[in-house]
């Protein structure tokens, strides 16, 4: 497995390396989901072509400075699960390599980013879609995985795919849970015993919730059944569109129950798909 540090170092190692390219772009601290992306790029590939995987904290989609200070980074480690995965190629660059000093470009996205995840964490999204097309631009990729997990952020990327006319096909993988129902996250690692007993809850209450026939009685039973725990405190509950990501009063379309919740200061998110009525 080659490793690269730097933009320059990719294209040279990449540029007579057998397509197709397939890229994962993580932060690093793997858990389940993120191999499952790694083996879902490998079939993409196939055996000849050749996979690469991203591991890099992007500091500028961070809205809180202690969650980016937080963020796990076990790099030992992830490289060696790079490995066992048949990752041909661990891009992990610096915060200066990535980024000049006096920087003064940015992607923006200005509908599906301003709801969910984006009303809570101004310049979220600026952040991932910048360093995501930086990426797609430093590996010349053919095809990119990312996780049904991040919902949102599936769904911004792939309207700045199509917006811009970018030539990279996006490839969702599946939300990988732990056997009780919570999805899988980094941030999982950082939760008290109590808290990690609890957070079941959130799934069992999108699921519940979303046999419900109107939108207003599945967002007040999910809400209730979260709140009914003293340990949570929701970020945001809704129902939204499954494209445009825009507030629905009715089950006719294809529609997620989305939310995101806090567990003191380690911030889950979670989501359901909703069948139109």
């Amino acid at each position: 497995m080659h490793i690269a540090a730097t933009g320059t170092a990719l294209r040279e190692i990449l540029k007579n390396s057998p397509r197709p390219c397939v890229l994962v772009p993580t932060m690093g601290a793997f858990h389940p989901g993120h191999l499952s992306l790694m083996h879902r790029a490998r079939e993409i590939a196939g055996p000849g072509g050749t996979v690469v995987v991203s591991i890099f904290v992007n500091p500028i989609q961070f809205d809180r400075p202690g969650d980016l200070a937080a963020y796990p980074r076990p790099m030992e480690s992830d490289l060696a699960a790079c490995e066992a995965a048949g990752v041909d190629l661990t891009f992990t660059p610096t915060i200066d390599s990535m980024y000049f000093p006096d920087r003064s470009v940015t992607i923006t996205e200005s509908l599906l980013s301003h709801g969910l995840c984006g009303a809570a964490r101004p310049g979220h999204f600026d952040g991932v879609c910048t360093v995501v097309l930086k990426l797609f631009l430093l590996s010349g990729c053919d095809t990119a995985v990312f996780g049904e997990k991040d919902f949102q952020q599936l769904a911004v990327i792939r309207r700045m795919v199509r917006d811009l006319d970018v030539p990279v096909e996006i490839v969702a993988g599946p939300t990988v849970r732990e056997s009780d129902g919570l999805a899988m996250s980094s941030r999982n690692i950082r939760l008290t015993p109590e808290q990690r007993a609890d957070a079941p809850c959130i799934r069992q209450a999108l699921v519940a919730a979303a046999r419900l026939p109107s939108p207003a009685e599945i967002l007040a039973a999910a809400r209730a059944a979260i709140e009914a725990s003293p340990l949570t405190r929701i970020d945001y509950l809704s129902l939204v569109d499954a494209e445009t990501l825009q507030a629905v009063t009715r089950l006719d379309r294809p529609t997620v129950l989305a939310t995101a919740v806090f567990y003191g200061e380690v911030r889950l998110i979670d989501h359901i798909a909703v069948r139109p009525g």
